[in-house]
């Protein structure tokens, strides 16, 4: 089975045991921006399984993006400094794109993040998120030690995974995916369309959280989704309300439950707060694109970027909703 098909295509490979890439600690780098949600979807699974020593990282800078001819490609440290980003530390590439050329010279696809590298075929293991994000938790369990707290985590459990499948489709439609519709939106139209689409959404996972009674997004269980979805909702009042223009609510002011999920995850769950980084997250998406922020200005707020306390008793919170007539009206389309 071929896992790359051609340069418009991406890579779909899988480590597993009897396959093309064996778990091997050291074998595989991982590449990643932390202003990433879905980069950090993968170095949020890496920590909670406690695969840091198995699987190394480089990091890419926030800003700036592209080359001089024009080419959309994140760039390394090279002699400068920016905390958090690193140097390519496998070939000391400028660019993330001179990476992909080394897989294929003649891809023409997303220059994106993540990527996994195999040192042993120097090519490409996979670049899809979502892909790697269903397999990574459970790659390397045969090869961790037996006191690894991270090896028996299981964020696709047999009798979750109905649940799961279900809400996956429409929280990476209608709230991930959804937040860039909106925030990138070429026409007024188009904003108004899209805007209470993820207000819908918001909506639903609140009252979602609330009927399982947290912690998590299904209960007592961490699963994928809550990777999922955090990877977005602690990017929401921070930089999604002002720069995609998303301030019919916050997640703080109108979202209660999913405001003490959050912060929970945030500071009481290892692996969330230690790969969030607020700084790279706000300044790639003020300072690169100059079509929604001209001035590439980054606001200093909110303050706090995630406020302290956390409340673990579910049953004494209300839930909260945002009630915009267009908002009301799509949660009923999408939602029946």
């Amino acid at each position: 089975m071929s896992i790359h098909n051609g340069p418009e295509d991406g890579w779909h490979g899988v480590v597993n045991a009897d396959g093309q890439f064996p778990p091997e600690a050291g074998r595989y780098h991982l590449y990643i921006g932390l202003f990433c949600p879905y980069a950090q979807r993968l170095n949020i699974a890496r920590h909670l399984k406690g695969l840091e020593s198995v699987i190394a990282v480089s990091v890419v800078r926030p800003h700036p993006k592209g080359d001089a001819n024009g080419r959309p490609s994140w760039q390394f440290l090279t002699d400068d400094h920016y905390e958090g980003a690193t140097q390519d530390h496998l070939f000391g590439s400028k660019f993330l794109h001179q990476l992909y050329s080394k897989a294929d010279p003649e891809y023409k696809g997303n220059y994106g993040i993540p990527v996994l590298w195999d040192t042993k075929t120097n090519s490409i293991v996979n670049n899809g998120s979502t892909e790697m994000l269903r397999w990574l938790p459970t790659a390397f369990d045969t090869i961790l030690p037996n006191n690894n707290l991270g090896r028996d985590l299981d964020l696709y459990p047999a009798h979750l995974r109905a649940a799961i499948d279900e809400a996956i489709v429409w929280m990476e439609r209608d709230l991930n995916l959804g937040v860039y519709k909106a925030g990138y939106a070429p026409t007024q139209q188009d904003y108004d369309h899209n805007v209470p689409t993820v207000f819908a959404a918001l909506n639903k996972l609140e009252e979602l959280i609330h009927r399982h009674g947290g912690p998590f997004v299904l209960g007592k269980e961490l699963t994928e989704l809550d990777i999922i979805v955090f990877a977005t909702i602690i990017r929401f009042d921070v930089l999604y309300v002002q720069h995609f223009k998303l301030n019919l609510g916050t997640i703080r002011g109108n979202y209660p439950v999913i405001h003490e999920w959050m912060k929970n995850l945030y500071w009481n769950v290892d692996g969330f707060r230690q790969t969030t980084d607020f700084r790279h997250i706000k300044e790639s998406y003020t300072k690169c694109r100059p079509d929604i922020n001209p001035l590439a200005i980054t606001p200093l707020g909110p303050f706090p970027n995630v406020e302290e306390g956390v409340e673990l008793n579910f049953s004494k919170l209300k839930s909260g909703a945002v009630l915009h007539p267009a908002v009301i009206q799509r949660q009923k389309e999408l939602y029946k």
